[in-house]
């Protein structure tokens, strides 16, 4: 087996690079010299066919996989979807990180979700805290996924000796976000809900929930960043902070907010004028989502972006792109 350190000219493949954190990510990992990024669209390599996967994986034999492909959606999304949640996301990990160990790529780094922590896990939520407790419902076929996938690449870094990391980011959002109506996550819906309120001289914006969730946001840059830093370091940095049975990193800020916190930034970022309506009738999801990520300070990262300049940068990014969303 491959044991060799990736530099500079490691050919890397970045599955999902067409959404959020995969285009955040290859924008990251070209600013840093990495020029032989392998790339394939839907349309050009379905991840849920194993066959294909394989033998993309056999053509191109990549030194290294980041695995930020994946269904994903907010909390009406997940209600709606279930069997897409979790079936999808379960194909997709299964082929790649297989096909990967099959043609002797040595590096994998596994992208997660805060998700697969217990509804009622102790605040902030350390790695530890995995498969504690119940997980919230209303995302629970996503969140098993997830945890599948962080397994399975325990699974073979135990058994072949494999270099496959996994991280788990708290709420994400920014450039290339989606900001569908419905299907999207908290902070798009809410930009979008906000932005076409004040075009239309609307009077209010409803807010679902009580207002009161606590929620921790982490810029997608951000995110891209501390992808990088976890894929790229050295296995004695990386197994002094880590171990076989817990090898999943929180990422994230290691702050939180409440959600009318969060409504009142993005009406101060938007401009509207108007005021906030909450609507208790609606589901509120998990409590409290913070994440403790001391694990990742002592490998050397912390994250740069505030909520309300990261807001910032995704609403100019919004309004450059408005007209293309406006048809989704």
């Amino acid at each position: 087996m491959s044991k060799v350190a990736l530099n500079n000219e490691s050919k890397i493949y970045v599955a999902g690079h067409g959404g959020m954190v995969g285009s955040a990510i290859v924008r990251c990992l070209k600013s840093r010299g990495f020029s032989n990024l392998v790339m394939r669209t839907h349309a050009e390599l379905d991840l849920c066919n194993q066959a294909a996967v394989n033998t993309f994986f056999a053509q191109e034999r990549p030194d290294a996989v980041v695995l930020a492909a994946a269904k994903v959606g907010g909390i009406y999304a997940n209600n709606i979807y279930p069997a897409e949640f979790i079936f999808q996301n379960l194909l997709v990990e299964c082929n790649v990180v297989h096909a990967a160990h099959m043609n002797d790529c040595q590096h994998l780094l596994f992208l997660g979700s805060s998700c697969i922590y217990p509804k009622l896990a102790e605040q902030p939520m350390t790695e530890s805290a995995l498969l504690t407790g119940t997980l919230e419902s209303t995302n629970e076929p996503y969140a098993v996924a997830k945890i599948a996938g962080i397994k399975l690449c325990e699974s073979y870094n135990r058994q072949y000796g494999r270099n496959y990391r996994s991280v788990m980011p708290t709420n994400l959002y920014g450039e290339n976000d989606n900001f569908h109506p419905e299907n999207s996550h908290v902070i798009p819906a809410m930009m979008r809900r906000f932005h076409e309120a004040k075009l239309n001289g609307d009077s209010e914006v409803i807010v679902w929930g009580t207002g009161t969730p606590m929620r921790e946001f982490l810029y997608v840059d951000d995110m891209a960043s501390a992808s990088a830093h976890v894929l790229l370091l050295g296995d004695d940095v990386y197994r002094a902070n880590t171990d076989a049975m817990l090898s999943h990193i929180n990422v994230g800020t290691g702050v939180d907010c409440t959600i009318r916190e969060l409504a009142e930034t993005m009406q101060r970022v938007v401009g509207f004028s108007g005021r906030l309506v909450f609507d208790p009738t609606k589901p509120d999801g998990t409590p409290r989502k913070l994440m403790d990520v001391s694990r990742l300070r002592k490998l050397g990262w912390q994250y740069s972006t505030d909520l309300e300049t990261g807001l910032r940068k995704t609403y100019e990014w919004f309004l450059e792109n408005v007209e293309g969303l406006r048809q989704v």
